[in-house]
């Protein structure tokens, strides 16, 4: 094959040159005008079809979808649009695609809903094109916050035979058969038969593990796929996603919430830095959309406003508690507004209430912190009791954003050897099977901490969508395994 200039690169590239460009046909206007993109990025290159050069049988050929390689002049465009332009001398068809049966047209904007059924096709739109590249950056951008400031990559392992949240939503994995599976004498399944000779999972977190890195590295991060067999069918939640967890030795709940803004605010101004095309794309299209809504419904600020919102100030730090009584004395739940009313300390927090105090009370982002224990893991350090609190808390902290809620929930970790173990006891985690977790309690324990950003929940954020859905490219959820 020729070598080829990505379009990207074609629009710096210096005219009455020629080039070889591949990609796949956006539009072909009066048998003569081609949108060419090649996924590189959101701009198509106009492709000026010389008809005495071309033949009538691939012009027939060139239609929506179709994959082609084009070499030709590139010129100053004397068109409105676009600076330059390319005369084809030569159209190779590399692919065809029937304009009938394609289900990709583009003159009438395809719904979400629809995209979401033909996954494999959504990323040639170019929403999900978008989409990708502001994903790529971030996930760069992650691994550049990390690198830049000394941390050391764990991969944590995928498959385990611990539950790090307590939870028990887990995805078990077998080899044994599951219609007639090996049982002990008491009927329980024989799982010293299966591939590892113990039950296993697939992973929830690779907290624990990065716990064991960081307390001999000091700063260490896992970023990778995580599994919750959880039956939550909302437009914030998936069964399979990835998940970014530092870990950093030394560091106390405050070290942490340092930590996590400085990071946020980075990956916010990197994509803004790095994605201004993709990101006006969809801050047009949320604007689009938004008309399409009641008045009532539509948002207060686009998405680059909403973005730069998380710049502009520090984070707001208050307590649990001091939230508490804000959400109780708010308007909305004295007026019955909040579908989860407040009524008193210990409540869980809803996306509702995370949302009113970032968007109407503080209007900017918050950092809450020493959550009641009651509500929280088991590996997190238990505060010393203060007065006018109505229970045990502890160094736990969730910050929460605009439109969505919670993107970050972390803690300062129980290093402390005898809590840990009563803590454990009191939510009948089994001490004999975390005993490789409780051997740096035991061996030179320090303070340490960290926390877990769900990567899509951050490409949710970033991007405007409002379904989480719609920035992974094949969603696992329940009742959906698609691809």
């Amino acid at each position: 094959m020729a070598k080829r200039i990505r379009v990207k690169d074609i629009f710096s590239a210096e005219t009455n040159h020629q080039y070889t460009v591949m990609g796949w046909v956006r539009t072909f206007r009066n048998n003569q005008f081609i949108a060419l993109n090649d996924g590189s990025c959101l701009a198509n290159l106009q492709v000026v079809v010389d008809l005495d050069k071309i033949d009538n049988e691939t012009i027939k050929r060139i239609t929506t979808g179709a994959g082609i390689s084009i070499t030709g002049l590139l010129i100053e465009s004397q068109g409105k649009g676009q600076t330059v332009e390319l005369v084809a001398e030569t159209i190779e068809i590399l692919g065809d695609c029937d304009p009938e049966t394609y289900p990709i047209q583009l003159k009438n904007r395809p719904s979400l809903e629809y995209l979401r059924e033909i996954a494999h096709l959504r990323f040639r739109t170019n929403a999900f094109s978008a989409i990708s590249r502001v994903k790529q950056t971030l996930f760069y951008g992650i691994h550049k916050f990390f690198n830049d400031r000394h941390f050391v990559n764990v991969h944590s392992p995928i498959i385990t035979g611990s539950d790090a949240e307590g939870a028990g939503e887990m995805f078990q994995v077998t080899t044994l058969d599951v219609n007639n599976p090996p049982r002990n004498e008491d009927g329980s399944i024989n799982y010293k038969e299966d591939f590892f000779g113990k039950a296993t999972n697939l992973t929830v977190s690779g907290q624990l593990q990065a716990e064991l890195a960081a307390l001999a590295l000091g700063r260490v991060y896992t970023f990778g796929p995580t599994f919750r067999a959880e039956k939550s069918n909302t437009t914030r939640h998936l069964a399979e996603f990835w998940m970014m967890e530092p870990e950093v030795a030394f560091n106390d709940l405050h070290d942490n919430m340092d930590l996590a803004e400085d990071m946020l605010k980075f990956l916010i101004q990197y994509a803004l830095d790095n994605c201004k095309e993709d990101l006006a794309f969809l801050e047009q299209r949320l604007i689009d959309d938004e008309k399409t809504k009641p008045q009532a419904e539509r948002s207060e600020m686009t998405l680059t406003e909403k973005l730069k919102f998380c710049l502009a100030e520090p984070f707001e730090r208050l307590t649990y508690t001091e939230a508490i009584e804000i959400l109780k004395n708010s308007t909305p739940n004295k007026k019955g507004k909040f579908q989860f009313p407040i009524e008193k300390w210990g409540a869980d927090l809803q996306s509702e209430h995370e949302r009113y105090l970032v968007e109407k009370h503080f209007k900017k982002p918050v950092i809450l912190t020493n959550y009641p224990a009651d509500i929280k893991a088991f590996y997190m350090r238990q505060d010393d009791p203060k007065e006018g609190v109505a229970g045990p808390t502890v160094s736990a902290m969730d910050i929460l954003f605009p439109g969505i809620g919670e993107i970050i929930g972390g803690s300062q970790r129980e290093e402390r050897l005898d809590k840990l173990l009563k803590r454990m006891e009191e939510m009948h985690i089994p001490a004999e099977e975390m005993s490789w977790f409780l051997d740096t309690r035991r061996y030179g324990t320090v303070p340490h901490a960290g926390f877990g950003l769900g990567f899509e929940r951050l490409v949710l954020f970033v991007t405007g969508m409002t379904n989480i859905r719609d920035v992974i490219p094949f969603p696992r959820y329940p009742g959906n395994a698609e691809f």
